[in-house]
């Protein structure tokens, strides 16, 4: 798994490319602490190349949503392929989270 953080003034997003397991989960954990440390606005996690998500990473994204709420930011996830998106629909994940199409639209660019 590949975690790749890009960050303006407004807003950070955090690509994540390959399997999220209990395994590579820490890694994106880490990367989205460190934004929330930063307090920054927006944070948009781009799950594009992401084909598979155990419940490590929706745990971690979660976190995620906690941590920008407790200074009122707000967590985006882009991009979700068919098979990372049932397991947010199965847990009913999707009613919690704000969930785009793609980064643009998730950062309000389309």
């Amino acid at each position: 798994m590949q975690v790749k953080v890009s960050q303006e003034n407004d807003f950070a997003v955090i690509a994540v490319t390959g399997d999220v397991d209990l395994y590579s989960s820490p890694e994106m954990r880490k990367a989205i602490a460190d934004v929330c440390k930063k307090k920054v606005p927006l944070v948009v996690v781009n799950l594009e190349g992401v084909e598979y998500m155990d419940s490590s990473g929706v745990a971690t994204l979660v976190e995620g949503l906690r941590l920008t709420g407790k200074y009122n930011g707000a967590f985006r996830l882009a991009g979700l392929k068919t098979a990372v998106r049932e397991v947010f629909e199965l847990a009913r994940l999707d009613r919690i989270f704000s969930i785009f199409e793609n980064e643009e639209k998730a950062l309000g660019k389309g």
